[in-house]
């Protein structure tokens, strides 16, 4: 009689697809890679995939780094738009949370119509809304109340520019509203009972204990929002800007345009905000990193482990058993 083959490889378990034992073979033969040599290999081969279908559907390098500087003067009125945004966003935020947690009727709604409204409208919308409606308000403003001064009537009227700040900061804080309501309830009620019990006002309270304590939980989702308003800065140019006060999108349409090359137009934009939203999202993960130094909690001594013969029960050979040591200094450990 055939004696019967025992073993860890010997059979496969039902139920086990049929290339496993490959992949697992292939995941042992790259164990000794770094992860991150892994990685710069597939995107490697991203690239080079890419290229590939750039120069089968005729892609002008040469243009593109010919035109790309030009496209790139647009980063100073990207990031100025996407920083005046975020400040006013920011402090939109703060007051619209701070209303949301009120038990005052009026603050609470105020600021649920304004995050109702921003938020349910779109923000092309709320951005035409800005640039064009608002002139038409001074106007007739002006012609059935002819009191009115005419520069606060033509305060109404803004640049493309400042209509984008307005219009994003506008947007972005009703979305960011809530991102701060929920970082000031993530502090414990203790917290602010404390800072009660030690006579300190409303104000005192937020400034000093709750609002430190609750950035570092609003920090993180905050950064994501701003790298998204730095793309959507593109959307500015619907408004029409003068060519000095162009940003990348607008640039990169109209040289696009005009020398009937859009492709390669719109690839440097999209390499340009791409680049742009990497360097601030390596900034934003040092930033919170800093922030949760005090709250990571700090790794324990190394425990060592010995291994002691013993037996795996009866019908089996002996195994190796780890006992790990407790934690006495090393003077007063045993051998083993």
């Amino acid at each position: 009689m055939k004696a019967e083959e025992t073993g860890a490889g010997a059979t496969r378990p039902p139920g086990t697809p049929a290339g496993s034992g490959r992949m697992n073979r292939l995941a042992l033969a790259s164990a000794g890679v770094p992860f991150r040599l892994k990685v710069a290999i597939v995107w490697v081969v991203i690239f080079a995939i890419l290229g590939f279908f750039f120069h089968l559907a005729g892609f002008d390098t040469g243009w593109i780094l010919d035109k790309i500087p030009y496209i790139a003067g647009g980063l100073r009125y990207t990031i100025m738009i996407a920083l005046g945004g975020i400040v006013l966003a920011i402090v939109l935020a703060l007051l619209g949370a701070l209303g949301r947690l009120s038990r005052n009727p009026i603050a609470y709604g105020v600021t649920g119509f304004y995050t109702s409204f921003f938020r349910g409208t779109p923000l092309i919308v709320q951005l035409f809304l800005i640039y064009l409606a608002l002139p038409q308000i001074g106007v007739n403003l002006s012609a059935r109340l002819p009191w009115i001064p005419s520069g606060l009537t033509g305060m109404f009227t803004l640049e493309s520019t400042v209509a984008g700040i307005l219009g994003l900061g506008l947007n972005y804080g009703a979305y960011m509203s809530e991102i701060f309501r929920a970082g000031i309830q993530s502090v414990g009620h203790g917290q602010g009972e404390a800072a009660e019990a030690l006579g300190m006002t409303y104000r005192q309270k937020m400034w000093r204990i709750v609002l430190p304590q609750a950035f570092r939980v609003i920090v993180p989702p905050t950064g994501n929002e701003f790298i998204a308003m730095m793309k959507d800065t593109a959307l500015v140019s619907f408004l029409g800007t003068t060519v000095a006060a162009m940003e990348i999108f607008r640039r990169s349409q109209l040289v696009g345009k005009h020398y009937y090359k859009n492709l390669e137009a719109y690839i440097a934009a999209a390499v340009l905000y791409w680049i742009l939203t990497a360097i601030f999202s390596y900034f934003q993960g040092r930033l919170e990193r800093r922030l949760s130094k005090g709250y990571v909690r700090a790794a324990g001594p190394e425990r060592k482990a010995r291994f002691v013969h013993g037996s795996g029960g009866a019908g089996s050979g002996a195994m190796m058993v780890e006992v790990p040591m407790p934690d006495t200094p090393d003077e007063e450990r045993p051998d083993g």
